[in-house]
């Protein structure tokens, strides 16, 4: 009864306009949430409350709230051109000042724990559906074409939206189904997303409780704090043009390309192209002069992108959507929660930082999309991390998935 009431007021709400349509009226929207969060980060009330629950947090739960109550639509240009254009750019920003030894130094951990996420969702998936066609109530029950479907979201939570596609078509996922993936990815993600984002502001007290080492990260965090220290100067109009400049020609040059190479197979499509090529751009970069930018506020305008698509990923959700697919999503989060323990289980056996554990599932369920977001919001130092592990996530995730797909379609066979 509950659930047809919340359905029922899911499809009322959905019939009406938001409130806010246009593109630069969103971007006003967003842009106003983002200066109040800060501002009331430095009231002096206010700011005890951002010690215990970090700022990211609202800048991507507010914008979602927002699209729930249908001031702000969930699908905009806007969100489609900021991960496609203004992600490329921070992140060339934020890995231009990248200290590669020190990122050396971060040792085999992080890559373990992309590996440890990797076959979380692999063998997730299947006991996940296992376990919803056991449990879940008729009317909730599962279509024969599920495996299908859930195929294609294990390509979306190893490699990102590419892989979706990709897995999607090699299962024979019809369009409906694939449509219908969208809301437990989206939905299920982005709530595992708030709480990593959450978790960054208890770092510390974790990896002290966890007796896991983060002296490697903390060296990294201090190397690049002193490097900041040192270069830092009051930036001039030029250097926050050929910021801005280096950034979007970064970002464009690394588009253009990405269509001009050739896909290879499934595992590396243009997409995957312009993540790779920003990103080498800002590691070469950082051996260069160029990396004394930093000095002028080079991450922070970098940051300051990053924020901005965080409350685009967040305006892309609406909690509304739960009830469009209520079996799905208790897969969604059957299947999260087998990711989260395969992940815990591998970080206690290495003693690996949160960090890691943040990162390497992020790497996998989000890409480079929201992988750099995770890892920025433990230090912005660490957002080049992030980047460089969500490519190799989608190098993975076409043939983790194609195994996660054999796997689902033998659970669905039983």
């Amino acid at each position: 009864m509950l659930g047809q009431l919340l359905a029922q007021t899911a499809a009322d709400t959905a019939t009406v306009a938001p409130y806010v349509e246009h593109p630069t009226g969103v971007l006003v929207v967003l842009l106003i949430t983002l200066a109040i969060i800060f501002w009331l980060t430095q009231h002096p009330v206010a700011s005890r409350f951002f010690r215990i629950v970090p700022a990211l947090v609202f800048c991507y739960f507010v914008p979602t709230t927002l699209t729930t109550l249908g001031f702000i639509p969930d699908s905009s240009p806007l969100y489609s051109w900021v991960k496609s254009f203004l992600l490329p750019a921070a992140l060339l920003l934020l890995v231009l000042s990248l200290d590669v030894p020190g990122i050396i130094r971060l040792g085999p951990k992080a890559v373990i724990m992309l590996l440890a996420g990797t076959a979380g969702i692999v063998i997730g998936g299947p006991i996940a559906l296992w376990i919803a066609l056991q449990i879940l109530p008729d009317s909730w029950q599962l279509p024969p074409d599920a495996w299908q479907g859930l195929s294609a979201l294990s390509g979306s939570w190893i490699g990102g939206g590419a892989n979706f596609v990709a897995i999607g078509e090699v299962a024979g996922t019809s369009d409906a189904m694939l449509a219908t993936m969208v809301i437990p990815d989206v939905f299920v993600a982005n709530i595992w997303m708030g709480f990593l984002l959450y978790m960054s502001g208890f770092q510390e007290r974790i990896d002290a409780r966890t007796g896991a080492d983060a002296s490697a990260i903390r060296d990294l965090e201090e190397r690049m704090t002193d490097f900041q220290t040192r270069t830092a100067r009051i930036a001039t109009l030029p250097d926050l043009m050929i910021i801005l400049a280096l950034g979007f020609a970064g970002s464009w040059m690394s588009y253009k390309l990405g269509v001009w190479l050739p896909d290879l197979g499934s595992m590396i499509t243009s997409s995957t192209w312009k993540f790779i090529i920003v990103t080498a751009l800002g590691v070469g970069l950082s051996f260069t002069r160029v990396r004394n930018l930093e000095g002028a506020g080079a991450s922070k305008i970098g940051t300051v992108m990053i924020y901005l698509l965080v409350a685009c990923i967040g305006a892309s959700a609406d909690f509304r959507k739960i009830v469009e697919a209520p079996g799905f999503i208790i897969v969604g989060f059957l299947w999260m929660a087998i990711h989260i323990i395969v992940l815990l289980g591998v970080a206690k056996l290495i003693r690996a930082p949160v960090f890691f554990v943040a990162v390497g599932s992020q790497a996998n369920i989000g890409g480079a999309a929201s992988a750099p977001v995770v890892a920025s919001s433990f230090h912005p130092s660490l957002a080049p991390v992030g980047a460089l592990l969500a490519v190799a996530g989608y190098v993975l995730g076409t043939y983790a998935g194609l195994l996660c797909m054999s796997l689902l379609r033998w659970v669905a066979e039983l």
